[in-house]
Formats: C-alpha cells, structure tokens, sequence
C-alpha cells in the first residue's frame, strides 16, 4: 500500500553515482577538456575506390529510340555499343570532391532597386505596356474591319460550300437478283438457272 500522504512510487531505483548513462567510449572518454584540446581527424585514404554504377537502361532506351532503333536486335546492338551509366547522387557522401566553384544552396535573387520602388517605376512600366497593347489590339479592330473579314467557322464555311451528296448504290450479289424463270423450262434452261 503507498505512504499515507505521498503519491504512490511507480518507478525503478536508479543507479549508483558509479554508473554511465549511454554508451561508453574509451578512446574519448576524457570529458571536456579531452574535447577541447583534441581534434577528431579523420586520415584520407591512400587509394580511394571508384564505385561501379549500374546501367541506366532507361536512358539508354531514349537514346536508342532517339537513333532510330525499333527492333529487339537493334536495341541489343545498340546497348552493346552504348554504355551509360547511372549518375552517383551520392558522390560527396561518399568522399568526392567538390568541383570547383560549386555553390551550395539557393542562389540569392538580385537586389531590388529601391529607388524605383519609391518613384512607382514599375507601375509606370506596367501601364505603359498596357497601353502598348491596348493600342495593338485598337489597329488590328480597325484592319478587321476596313477588309470585312469574318472569321469562319466549321459552320459557315459548311453553309457556303455543302458536301456532295452520296449516291446510293443498287449493286446486290448475284444470287440475290430476281432473274425471271420460264414457265415451262427445258431441263437445259433448269440446269443452267441452278448453275448461275
């Protein structure tokens, strides 16, 4: 039962003073004076190893089409010849160098002009444009309509030039037509009508 008076205890005793919480490091266990005075250098290998990228078939597959390849045997030929590879997206993770003059980061956009914006400079820019367009669209109204042309569409166009009416066909197969028998055949004329 708990103390009368003291909330109930629901945890574990905790260690001794002796007992290191996280994991222990034994090269660099020299708290911080050890951090201070000490650089954690890290020595470059004497050979670094280049890695193998796979293929990019996807690549290889637009440019073979690119070239005009359609055939299996095509794009086989054209694979052997042509040997891209996947670009390494992880190349300064894993120790490459950085190429020279490469930025990290977004570039900054240039600096506004500050005096333009207090002179209202872009206002003026934007209706001067306005008004350049407004007066393009006033010159070609006025040749639209000096010349009186209306814009055709599929109607008006199919008003004035109507499509060719379509002739109907009586041809029929030949065992359909009506051929008139004679009323008293010959077995001739009987065997000659079952043969057509």
């Amino acid at each position: 039962q708990p103390e009368l008076g003291k909330p109930m205890r629901n945890c574990y005793p905790l260690p001794g003073p002796d007992f290191t919480y996280g994991m222990y490091m034994h090269k660099r266990d020299g708290g911080v004076p050890e951090a201070i005075g000490h650089w954690d250098a890290v020595k470059a290998k004497a050979h670094p190893r280049k890695r193998v990228m796979p293929r990019d078939f996807v690549a290889m597959g637009r440019a073979a089409v690119d070239e005009g390849c359609t055939k299996a045997r095509e794009f086989a030929l054209y694979y052997g010849y042509m040997d891209i590879r996947c670009k390494d997206k992880g190349i300064l993770r894993h120790g490459g160098k950085v190429p020279p003059g490469m930025t990290f980061g977004k570039p900054p956009r240039p600096p506004t002009p500050f005096f333009d914006i207090m002179q209202h400079r872009y206002k003026e820019l934007w209706m001067e444009e306005q008004r350049a367009r407004t007066r393009v669209q006033h010159m070609v109204k006025k040749k639209v309509g000096i010349i009186g042309e209306v814009r055709e569409n599929r109607t008006t166009f199919l008003r004035t030039h109507p499509l060719p009416v379509k002739e109907e066909s009586f041809w029929h197969l030949r065992r359909f037509e009506k051929v008139q028998a004679p009323h008293n055949p010959s077995p001739d004329q009987r065997q000659l009508f079952w043969a057509s």
